[in-house]
């Protein structure tokens, strides 16, 4: 497949470290996406000597090379990364993520669908436990999200530069992409994931998993729940039958766009599974006690993760509603019913 001619693309990478994975991940750049790609524009955030050498020898005409005097985190190397290309979309890629596809012009086609469309990421792993194939697809046949989720992603330049690209409060990394993907929405813009493409992803290239990662993703996190409490509404919604989404009335789909819009999430538990899903927010299980059970004790510690609310559709039987008041009052949470 060929890239649409009317889209220019061309790769970001901030490194920091972790030669090997940083030179796997531009290899698989060059060897699959090399003729969708105009520049990879790689910007080494003040890495050790043994990653400057690798990145100084490597022999891509087509990646370019920037060593930064001092370490800047992830943010500021991107948004600096990002203001050096011209193209029409740049697609930002951490150093532990490696390419066995050209996925671009799939991707691509996804913007040419939906003028709407500001960001989309391949599709990873740890996605395909949420069932894609049970999400509604967009034109383009991407599956709509409100997370941008920063390890790769294909974003229209003029956008991420007219938002100021990542707050750089997030430092040297964590929780940026999120907030990213709040001021998208704000805006009115639309984010997804390709079903249709893959790409690898380790995670903790640079920074690891140790006390250094636990402490910044502390330290972002806060953070972010602090600008945007909406993150924190993740709503338990129960009912009896199986609605089609665009048989819901009116007010209840207008209550879920804004649990999403703000960056919340909604788990639904109906007697069969739903045959469509909205976005990647949205789950869906099979009612049982065992299931309530489980998924109020969600989360622990992070609110961000925690239940918050619970839902009961206006088809609930009585005993429901009894077994699920019960659980409400126990673990303190709101509720709402619907008419």
């Amino acid at each position: 497949m060929n890239k649409p001619a009317a889209l220019s693309v061309d790769v970001v990478i901030p490194v920091f470290n972790a030669p090997e994975l940083t030179k796997r991940c531009i290899d698989s750049v060059m060897t699959h996406l090399k003729q969708s790609i105009g520049t990879v524009y790689v910007q080494d955030d003040a890495s050790s000597d043994e990653t400057r050498a690798m990145l100084d020898d490597l022999r891509y005409p087509q990646v370019h090379i920037y060593h930064a005097p001092e370490n800047q985190g992830f943010g500021k190397s991107v948004n600096d990364a990002v203001a050096r290309s011209d193209a029409d979309l740049v697609f930002v890629l951490n150093s532990d993520t490696e390419i066995d596809e050209d996925f671009l012009p799939v991707l691509c086609a996804a913007f040419v669908a939906d003028p709407e469309l500001a960001a989309i990421s391949p599709g990873h792993k740890n996605f395909f436990r949420h069932e894609l194939e049970r999400y509604l697809r967009r034109p383009g046949g991407y599956v709509q999200t409100y997370r941008v989720k920063g390890h790769a992603f294909l974003i229209r330049r003029d956008i991420f530069m007219a938002l100021g690209g990542f707050d750089l409060q997030f430092g040297r990394g964590y929780f940026e992409d999120l907030d990213l993907s709040r001021r998208l929405d704000q805006q009115g813009w639309r984010m997804g994931v390709h079903p249709d493409t893959h790409i690898d992803h380790q995670g903790g290239g640079s920074f690891g998993r140790g006390q250094f990662y636990r402490a910044l993703m502390k330290r972002n996190r806060a953070l972010y729940l602090a600008r945007y409490p909406g993150v924190c509404r993740n709503v338990l919604m129960i009912s009896a039958n199986n609605p089609v989404m665009d048989d819901l009335p009116a007010e209840l789909s207008g209550a879920i766009e804004f649990v999403f819009s703000q960056g919340g999430s909604i788990h639904w538990l109906t007697p069969l599974p739903l045959p469509q899903l909205f976005c990647l927010q949205m789950r869906n299980s099979r009612i049982s006690i065992l299931t309530i059970f489980k998924l109020m004790l969600r989360g622990g510690s992070r609110k961000d993760k925690r239940i918050s609310e619970v839902w009961i559709l206006p088809d609930t039987p009585g005993i429901w509603r009894i077994l699920l008041v019960l659980f409400i009052r126990g673990c303190k949470l709101k509720m709402q019913t619907w008419n």
